[in-house]
């Protein structure tokens, strides 16, 4: 089973999303997930909207049997980086040392071709 949206993101799409991803939870009865995965989601759409111009991206996420998995696709070839510790004067940096903490497994895919661009993914087991 899964979910897919493609949208241009603003402020308050995290909200949004976390909310499809509530429903979804609770259907696929895995609603014990939904904290780690509604920080995931934030963060990963929070990156789409501070780095990639377009701020245009496709979410999706996925049922799998031990859980569930969420990749955030967009344009832009800047992948992101974790500096390995919460940096304590910057607003951003936070994102990915947050998902690390919540998450099971998270990486990178590049998407090759002319386009570029990458997906970001994140996986929550029970």
């Amino acid at each position: 089973m899964q979910y897919s949206l493609h949208l241009t993101v603003g402020e308050h799409s995290a909200r949004h999303i976390r909310r499809i991803v509530r429903s979804l939870l609770a259907d696929w009865e895995l609603s014990e997930l939904y904290d780690a995965v509604a920080l995931g989601v934030t963060e990963l759409v929070a990156n789409v909207v501070r780095h990639v111009p377009d701020r245009r991206c496709r979410v999706l996420v996925l049922r799998q049997e031990d859980g569930v998995r969420v990749e955030v696709a967009d344009g832009c070839a800047e992948v992101p980086c974790m500096e390995g510790r919460l940096p304590t004067d910057a607003e951003g940096g936070r994102g990915l040392v947050l998902l690390s903490e919540v998450a099971d497994k998270w990486g990178v895919d590049r998407r090759g071709g002319g386009g570029g661009g990458k997906t970001v993914w994140f996986e929550c087991l029970r």
